[in-house]
């Protein structure tokens, strides 16, 4: 456990990854937010510095893990010039976590080789308890022996690590993990608003979904909560919107008709042109069930 490990962007994800790995005896040496009190209260609970800038992470580690927004936070972390994490990254091996275009993977994968450092993406495919407990489904892409070196770090985060291909690859799996997830997200909510519209029992629907072929993991996570109108966030209509259209423009690129994808990329993005973004996934519900929400 000789690496030194920083993160760039330490929110529910990343800053629960980071309490992982210094538990499990890694010295987390930097934290970078852009929302700089969260860096700033993680770094005292933890021991790390807060950094202010983006080189002074580089500077600060060997194995850099960023867990960032989207494709534009993606690649202005990554910039070729002004204040960057490629400033002195000759040698450091940075795993990229954040759902993003598989395009947006390869670019900094060409940046940062420029720069001698090199990528893994490291694709998750689970929510926040999982990132604080270490078990992550984690999907990897980049240079197989990338992977090898940063695998006894990864086995700290995942219980199911899995190495896909190169880089790009895990980015198409996960936005083809997150578009299913959404599309049983949309369907669960119109079956259970339905259900409700015509006066079933809503735990006994759940309860014959559950023996059934309507069963699903989004039954299990998100039924009840559609139920009970409970959306504490674990995974907002936001990022169900942006990982939407991820697949949805992958889809596109391919020469695919994928009209399920499209109306529930449109669902979402129903919500959160709505005010309702940072609501769970679950809370398309609030705009399915009759007599909630237009």
């Amino acid at each position: 456990m000789s690496e030194k490990i920083a993160f760039v962007g330490v929110g529910r994800m990343g800053g629960n990854m980071a309490r992982r790995l210094k538990d499990c005896g890694y010295a987390v040496t930097a934290l970078y937010d852009t929302h700089a009190q969260s860096a700033a209260t993680l770094a005292a609970e933890i021991g790390a510095t807060h950094a202010t800038r983006l080189a002074d992470v580089t500077a600060a580690a060997d194995v850099i893990f960023t867990v960032v927004t989207d494709d534009a936070a993606q690649l202005g972390i990554f910039a070729t010039s002004g204040d960057s994490l490629l400033t002195g990254a000759k040698g450091k091996i940075f795993v990229n976590c954040a759902t993003l275009a598989p395009a947006t993977h390869v670019e900094v994968e060409k940046r940062a080789k420029a720069a001698g450092a090199v990528t893994l993406e490291g694709c998750m495919a689970s929510s926040i308890p999982q990132a604080r407990n270490g078990t992550l489904y984690l999907m990897c892409g980049g240079d197989r022996s990338t992977f090898d070196r940063v695998k006894p770090i990864l086995e700290q985060l995942s219980t199911a690590l899995r190495y896909i291909g190169t880089t790009g690859q895990a980015a198409q799996v996960k936005a083809l993990v997150n578009m299913i997830m959404n599309i049983n997200t949309a369907g669960l909510a119109e079956g259970l608003g339905l259900g409700a519209a015509l006066g079933l029992d809503l735990a006994m629907l759940r309860e014959v979904f559950l023996q059934t072929g309507a069963n699903s993991q989004v039954l299990k996570t998100d039924g009840e909560d559609m139920q009970n109108r409970d959306h504490s966030c674990f995974f907002s209509a936001a990022h169900a919107a942006k990982d939407s259209t991820i697949a949805w423009n992958l889809g596109v690129q391919a020469g695919l008709n994928l009209p399920l994808a499209t109306a529930t990329k449109q669902q979402f993005e129903r919500m959160t042109a709505l005010g309702l973004g940072e609501l769970d996934k679950s809370g398309i519900a609030e705009i399915t069930f009759k007599g909630r929400r237009a």
